[in-house]
């Protein structure tokens, strides 16, 4: 009885080129020709966050958001690879259609025609205004992110660029009055000056865990983020 024996031959795949950043998370069908200039010039940071697929990406959980906020580690905070795409096509579109970011959030989204304050920090709700972060980062969904935007300055230590102590206890006196009260977990954090993206206007973020609905259309005045109006 004879047996025959066959040999594989080892087949050698030509190595696939990984994607370039601006094609990833985009449906091939597509795919831009190059690179589109909403993401050109920008920071090796955001080329890295917008390269990876939003499939292994990591939401953060809330027990490590508020860990990052209690550490001051605010600039791990980062947007999902595919909305910071959609964030740098939609501030590209500003930029053009308003001249800037700054313009847009007060005429568009603070609807402000003075930015002169009323009186001394969180006196009067005129000053204030509380909106849905346009472009939240890479979160839990049950967490809400909101910006307090103020007509009135919240000064920051000239040293470190962090909050001082009394525009900290000027703060955290305003969110336990605003949503300590309704929401049971919470975190709030002011962005150190290097990290804002809008400098113009003053303003602090608050992450809110499981709120109420209600009580959200209410102090946002049935807020809809930019995120959900853009295309």
């Amino acid at each position: 009885m004879s047996t025959r024996v066959q040999t594989a031959q080892r087949i050698t795949m030509p190595k696939e080129e990984p994607l370039p950043f601006w094609k990833v998370n985009v449906p091939r069908e597509h795919w831009p020709a190059e690179c589109p200039d909403f993401l050109k010039n920008i920071s090796e940071k955001d080329q890295r966050i917008i390269g990876t697929p939003d499939a292994e990406y990591t939401l953060l959980t809330w027990p490590e958001v508020r860990e990052l906020v209690s550490i001051d580690r605010v600039d791990k905070f980062h947007r999902k690879p595919s909305e910071l795409r959609r964030y740098r096509a939609f501030t590209y579109r500003l930029v053009k259609e308003y001249g800037s970011i700054m313009n847009f959030i007060v005429n568009e989204r603070l609807q402000w025609g003075s930015m002169q304050p009323k009186g001394k920090p969180f006196e009067f709700n005129e000053d204030i205004k509380i909106l849905l972060n346009d472009w939240p980062y890479g979160i839990d969904p049950d967490i809400v992110h909101l910006v307090v935007w103020t007509k009135f300055e919240l000064e920051d230590d000239e040293e470190t660029g962090l909050c001082t102590a009394e525009s900290r206890k000027e703060i955290d006196d305003y969110v336990q009055k605003i949503f300590a009260t309704k929401v049971k977990e919470l975190v709030w954090f002011k962005n150190w000056k290097s990290l804002k993206s809008v400098h113009a206007v003053e303003h602090f973020h608050v992450m809110l865990y499981k709120p109420d609905r209600d009580f959200l259309k209410e102090i946002t005045n049935g807020d809809v983020p930019m995120t959900e109006r853009f295309e």
